[in-house]
């Protein structure tokens, strides 16, 4: 019997990698994407792991969930900062003229 590529084994991947640069995107995007990357691998990974005789590709589906993990902790941490900055800065830190302000204060 000839062996099937794993289903989504390469979606998952996609989604693992841009993760990673989406998380810049006000965290939103990577965010997203690396929760439907981690729901996608558990499924993959718990019929991959009823018959592993069957399927190819488990490396892309480990591969893209340890990606999806480091974008989840990356694209947390941007929406903290950006929590953080509305805190103490209000909505003027989304100003171009308060960021060069700033820029040159700490300069």
């Amino acid at each position: 019997m000839e062996k099937q590529q794993l289903p989504n084994s390469t979606l998952i991947l996609v989604f693992g990698i841009l993760s990673i640069p989406l998380c810049c995107c006000y965290g939103i995007v990577g965010l997203i994407l690396g929760i439907v990357a981690l729901v996608l691998a558990k499924k993959a990974t718990a019929q991959y792991l009823e018959n592993p005789e069957l399927y190819t590709g488990f490396s892309n589906v480990k591969t893209g969930r340890i990606l999806a993990i480091i974008g989840i902790v990356f694209s947390a941490v941007y929406i903290l900062m950006l929590i953080a900055g509305l805190a103490m800065y209000g909505t003027e830190i989304f100003n171009e003229e308060f960021q060069q302000q700033m820029l040159e204060q700490y300069q």
